[in-house]
């Protein structure tokens, strides 16, 4: 009975992150839609409003990757790999680095800090250019 309580239980918190993050998905897709709204949701300052719906954009499949992670859709190593490919993009480098002094809000050994930390490294060990860039990153999760 307990071990069906705690079921239920981690089902109707997942449930309602995934609740939480289409609601989010949601208004990003309309700020995206108009320029005032735009401006409005993103803290990103002298953006031009291609460089804000990028970013708005970059931060909604990252958070998308990150959700995947905290509903148990897979494991450490999956999140490593799916933020390799996305890490690689151009924009999102450059997201990654404008909102640097966000991620400094986070709580030290949050999950989101950790996925930061190890986001960082494998932007940091992509700029280098590597050959076997899938390769780059941690390999275990930081903190944990």
């Amino acid at each position: 009975m307990l071990r069906q309580l705690t079921f239920l239980t981690e089902e109707i918190r997942n449930a309602n992150l995934l609740q939480l993050h289409r609601i989010a998905a949601e208004q990003v897709d309309r700020a995206m839609s108009d320029p005032a709204l735009t401006e409005a949701m993103s803290t990103l300052q002298e953006l031009s409003d291609r460089k804000r719906r990028q970013a708005l954009f970059v931060n909604r499949e990252y958070s998308a990757i990150l959700l995947g992670h905290r509903i148990g859709a897979y494991g450490w190593e999956e999140l490593i790999g799916h933020l390799r490919v996305l890490a690689r993009n151009p924009i999102f480098a450059e997201y990654w680095e404008t909102t640097r002094e966000h991620r400094r809000s986070l709580p030290r050994h949050s999950m989101e800090a950790r996925v930061g930390e190890a986001v960082n490294i494998i932007v940091e060990e992509l700029a280098d250019g590597p050959d076997e860039w899938w390769v780059v990153g941690p390999g275990e999760e930081p903190g944990a």
